[in-house]
């Protein structure tokens, strides 16, 4: 069995790094962080033009179908490049407006999801009670636990800060708001598109934690002490050889949930890529010493993400609990 990505998505991961790496992503995050939506709206344009929203929508409805392993990948780009907004969030919403079965209720969002013209946000019962970024999403939508899928005004609630400045939270109105559909329906295509969410954020965590391990690298490369780089110190290796290894381990679980997409596996694959990301950055905050704190090393950006994704959509605790239903009889 040829467990690996084939030529065309590698390419396709490829065309968006290549785009990413071009795109100013970190002036970008920090005008997020500042409320500057501009630059950020920007960049999801240029997602939006290689096809990346697409892969969770149906044809039907101008997607290229739901397509979890392909946007998987695309995922891990840009948490490599700290892509800022409510990437997951949009993708999430797409999901569950297929899944939901309701063409007009599609008609009505999918497209400008699918175009890049507009970010959508989501909150669903047992999740956070926070909207991410939806003072700049022109949808936020909620599911309440009995099961109605409202649409609540854009940039309701008052703004909070996360550990990351760039995720800006806010709790939508649990009251009022457009209902736009209620039933068991809706609650299927909400665990559905929770799963997505999940899986979204867990290759998220696997790209920040390689952008972090190979910003390391690079750095204890040039620094140096008592003469020699501190690379060359065996502690250092170990430390970097250790934060390398629960990144490798963590990719296949990735792809493995999004060949099959099931509960299990999927809380299995967030488990350990936000584990993995949490690690690259704690061995990144160490071995760059103080000036990994400054808000003025690019590195922040990163360090600052792999915690709040860690327990985004899904925390190691709930995580574990999801796999061990996975795996116990009855």
């Amino acid at each position: 069995m040829r467990f690996l990505p084939s030529d065309e998505q590698s390419d396709f991961a490829r065309t968006l790094r290549s785009l990413l790496g071009s795109a100013q992503v970190p002036a970008a995050v920090r005008a997020w962080a500042d409320g500057d939506h501009g630059p950020g709206h920007e960049l999801r344009s240029r997602l939006a033009a290689t096809g990346l929203f697409a892969l969770a929508a149906p044809e039907a409805y101008e997607g290229a179908g739901l397509l979890p392993l392909e946007l998987s990948l695309g995922f891990v780009e840009l948490g490599r490049a700290g892509m800022p907004g409510p990437v997951v969030e949009s993708a999430a919403v797409s999901v569950l407006l297929s899944e939901l079965g309701d063409e007009a209720l599609a008609k009505r969002f999918l497209p400008g999801l699918v175009a890049g013209e507009a970010w959508a946000t989501l909150t669903l019962p047992g999740g956070s009670p926070y909207a991410l970024d939806a003072d700049a999403a022109a949808h936020c939508l909620t599911v309440s636990a009995a099961g109605e899928l409202r649409l609540a005004a854009p940039g309701t609630g008052e703004v909070l800060r996360s550990t990351d400045p760039a995720r800006r939270l806010s709790r939508p109105s649990a009251a009022g708001g457009e209902l736009l559909a209620a039933g068991p329906a809706v609650a299927r295509a909400a665990a559905a598109a929770g799963r997505w969410a999940r899986l979204l954020t867990a290759a998220q965590c696997l790209g920040v934690g390689e952008a972090l391990l190979a910003r390391t690298v690079g750095y204890v490369k040039q620094r140096t002490q008592f003469g020699a780089p501190i690379g060359s110190f065996q502690a250092v290796k170990h430390r970097l050889a250790d934060t390398l290894l629960a990144l490798e381990f963590a990719r296949p679980l990735l792809w493995a949930a999004a060949l099959s997409t099931a509960p299990g596996d999927v809380a299995a694959a967030k488990l350990r890529c936000g584990e993995a990301a949490y690690r690259a950055a704690m061995t990144a905050l160490q071995l760059h010493g103080a000036v990994g704190y400054t808000e003025e090393l690019d590195l922040s950006l990163w360090l600052r993400k792999a915690r709040p994704l860690r327990d985004a959509w899904g925390t190691p605790s709930a995580c574990r609990a999801e796999v061990l239903r996975s795996v116990t009889p009855g």
